[in-house]
């Protein structure tokens, strides 16, 4: 069945097929593992879990951020790891928006070739490379120097400013008050522990236990590691992080390692894959800009783009979930479209699990197609920010 009022007509999610990984904290427990070694096991393991044939994959499109060991050749040697060999796809880098971006390229190879489209999106933010540029022509011929993790979270090179500067300049924007941030910070984290509730029976509907073989035993991570309490009472005592500032330690997100994926099909295919548990239709995607460092309003473009290419409005939206590193962000896009910040991210957050990059808007998106999957369906809103002053949006329909 083709559909004429949205962005995509036919692509689709079986449900069921979105997953992630546990969330790493930074240098905690895969500091030391390649983004594609974990995006092996995790992905082999999701694919195994559901009966997914590598052999009927007919293209892969991976997601991510950060370079990684042999990372050129990323998407040919990933699949040819999985048992898909014969089959690549691009390589997407978008920062925070990978996620949207891989999604999207997956739905336009569906709607022009068909077949199954697997996405993958891995990062490790953990021992980020240093990078060496020759620059003969320097002082002794001295060369350039770039981390690419620290260097790219301290300073935005078209704004000037660091990630920190900018939700603090949209938070004095919009007259926003530490207790404000705080109550809503306290409330992502209250979110959060409810999807733990009954031995984390909700997380368990869609994380998919990280098991890689070791020398000497294995690595494991089957839960969330790295996450801290933010009670209210407590995080209220907490210094802010710049003079003057609104944000402190707990009202930021903090970096990760972990990987997410999905597979993109037919929506005659999905219904099949599904065994019959229903479909994820992805409706519409959404990219946007704003003023440069200004990296918090950038979710609200996005979110209105695709929910335009998808024909659909705010008052369609039954769930929402963000990335949201700032708790600005979700301050912001409160005011700005109505959206309650209650009714956003009602199992967890970026916030609150951390931030890889590459996978986190994918595991957002994981997470509301599982909050709607339990509310019998709807149309969902996946929107966050990007790199320095960008934004992407996701529209999706959980259908039988």
């Amino acid at each position: 069945m083709q559909y004429s009022d949205t962005q995509y007509g036919d692509a689709a999610i079986p449900l069921g097929h979105a997953w992630s990984s546990p969330f790493a904290k930074w240098q905690g427990t895969l500091a030391e593992t390649p983004s594609l070694d974990l995006a092996v096991a995790v992905t082999s393991r999701a694919m195994s879990d559901r009966d997914i044939d590598p052999g009927e994959v007919t293209g892969l499109t991976l997601g991510w951020t950060v370079p990684q060991p042999e990372i050129f050749y990323g998407a040919p040697t990933l699949a040819a790891r999985l048992g898909a060999t014969g089959v690549s796809g691009p390589m997407i880098s978008q920062a925070c928006a990978t996620s949207v971006a891989a999604l999207q390229a997956a739905a336009h190879c569906v709607e022009s070739a068909g077949g199954v489209q697997l996405v993958v999106a891995t990062d490790r933010t953990s021992n980020g490379p240093t990078l060496t540029y020759p620059a003969p022509s320097r002082q002794g011929g001295a060369p350039v120097q770039e981390h690419w993790v620290l260097d790219s979270f301290g300073r935005d090179p078209w704004a000037g400013t660091s990630m920190i500067a900018a939700g603090e300049a949209v938070a004095g924007e919009i007259g926003a008050t530490r207790d404000e941030l705080d109550d809503l910070t306290a409330l992502r984290w209250e979110q959060y522990t409810s999807a733990l509730a009954n031995d984390r029976a909700f997380q368990k509907r869609y994380l998919v236990p990280v098991e890689i073989a070791k020398r000497k035993g294995a690595l494991v991570l089957d839960a969330d590691e790295g996450v801290r309490s933010k009670e209210r009472d407590a995080i209220g005592k907490l210094p802010p992080v710049g003079p003057d500032g609104v944000h402190t330690f707990a009202s930021q997100t903090h970096p990760a390692d972990g990987c997410a994926g999905a597979v993109v099909t037919t929506v005659d295919r999905a219904r099949e894959l599904s065994g019959g548990a229903g479909i994820v239709r992805l409706l519409g995607t959404g990219f946007a800009r704003v003023a440069k460092g200004r990296m918090p309003q950038a979710p609200v473009p996005a979110a209105v783009a695709a929910l335009q290419a998808a024909g659909r409005s705010v008052t369609d939206v039954a769930a929402v979930t963000t990335h949201n590193p700032f708790a600005v962000n979700d301050l912001y896009l409160s005011r700005e479209t109505g959206i309650d910040v209650e009714l956003m991210n009602a199992h967890g957050c970026s916030l609150i699990f951390g931030h890889p990059q590459g996978p986190t808007g994918l595991r957002s998106i994981a997470e509301l197609i599982e909050t709607l999957r339990e509310r019998g369906g709807g149309v969902g809103l996946f929107t966050g920010c990007a790199a320095g002053d960008t934004g992407g949006a996701l529209v999706i329909e959980v259908t039988d």
